[in-house]
């Protein structure tokens, strides 16, 4: 049973980047997910998040629009957009998940995948 996000790599300032999250050894819809980032030399902040039933979202006030989550089932799989990537937004990414509700609080979340790492720079 886990989590593995992938995605991540070196790009550009204002270039788009697409993670995902792809769960293993159970069934994804039936859990909210959430994604986390861990900026260096700081903790972890819930970016975002995705329900199981109605596939509503959530994002930190802060991400002006650029961050979209969603959600494929039937791939067992949650996705995180990022558009217009800026140097502020480097850090490792992680998903989460394993309560019944999202939440803006980190430690919420029972199970965590291994994270993916995004680097911004010119």
């Amino acid at each position: 049973v886990q989590l593995q996000a992938s995605g991540g790599g070196f790009v550009q300032p204002g270039r788009s980047l697409r993670l995902s999250c792809r769960s293993s050894g159970f069934a994804l819809d039936n859990y909210i997910v959430g994604w986390l980032r861990q900026a260096p030399g700081k903790g972890r902040e819930v970016i975002s998040c995705i329900t199981n039933l109605y596939h509503s979202t959530i994002y930190r006030d802060s991400l002006e629009g650029r961050f979209t989550v969603s959600r494929d089932d039937a791939k067992n799989t949650v996705y995180l957009l990022v558009d217009r990537l800026k140097p502020e937004d480097t850090g490792v990414y992680f998903c989460a998940t394993g309560q019944p509700s999202c939440s803006f609080w980190p430690n919420h979340f029972r199970l965590f995948g291994q994270g993916t790492q995004v680097t911004v720079s010119s």
